[in-house]
């Protein structure tokens, strides 16, 4: 078995690996990752807490239940998506496209004018919600040695009991002294700061770089003392 590229190993040829992160790059980075899947996680929270006072301005009260739905089931569907183009195209790319495309949802949530826009603009959300949380996961194991990830992931564990403690108390203080619409709209000055601290901070190799060098098989010959074996 040969393999077909040559130069520097992890890489291809001629291209020069990743330099090491320092532990304060890592935790730079980690920033802004955290604040990506804290919008996940928070989402649901702050919107259940607004949710009465939305059903009282738009109506509909027997979709419902449809607000929450429709954004778990379409971050169901769109996690691996956003995983398998992670692998094609690049985590960071993805990343942040995965943020803009949550943001665009809150954004539309919050001007919704009836229940069926709420709910579709809360479809559009889950979709980007899904990359925030596989795309922050995946990129923990492209920066960090196996030896150190359980340490950087137990960081990520901590956001999900502040959103479940923070997340009601923030859509009841919204609903109370803003405006409900303010409880989707409160995600863009946190995802905005997700994308400048990933932009500006976050080195990973290439999708292209990161694949293995690919593998070729070396033809069999017969009989074994022929020159072509030699």
């Amino acid at each position: 078995m040969t393999h077909s590229s040559k130069g520097v190993p992890g890489g291809a040829a001629g291209e020069a690996p990743p330099a090491q992160m320092s532990t304060r790059q890592i935790y730079t980075v980690m920033s802004g990752l955290m604040i990506g899947m804290l919008l996940a996680m928070l989402d649901n929270m702050v919107v259940g807490t607004a949710m009465p006072t939305i059903v009282g301005e738009l109506g509909g009260l027997a979709h419902l239940s449809w607000v929450v739905t429709a954004y778990t089931l379409a971050t169901a569907a769109a996690t691996p998506i956003w995983g398998k183009l992670g692998d094609l195209y690049g985590r960071k790319g993805m990343f942040m496209a995965s943020i803009a495309l949550f943001l665009l949802g809150s954004a539309l949530a919050g001007t919704a004018q009836s229940m069926g826009q709420l709910i579709a603009f809360r479809g559009v959300q889950g979709l980007g919600a899904g990359g925030l949380m596989v795309g922050a996961m995946a990129i923990i194991g492209d920066l960090v040695p196996p030896r150190e990830r359980g340490r950087y992931q137990g960081l990520m564990a901590a956001v999900m009991p502040l959103a479940m403690i923070g997340g009601p108390l923030l859509g009841g203080f919204v609903t109370d002294h803003l405006d409900w619409r303010w409880a989707f709209y409160v995600n863009l000055p946190l995802g905005g700061v997700a994308l400048v601290v990933t932009a500006l901070t976050m080195h990973l190799p290439s999708a292209r770089a990161a694949r293995p060098a690919s593998t070729t098989w070396a033809r069999p010959c017969w009989p074994p003392r022929s020159s072509a074996c030699r």
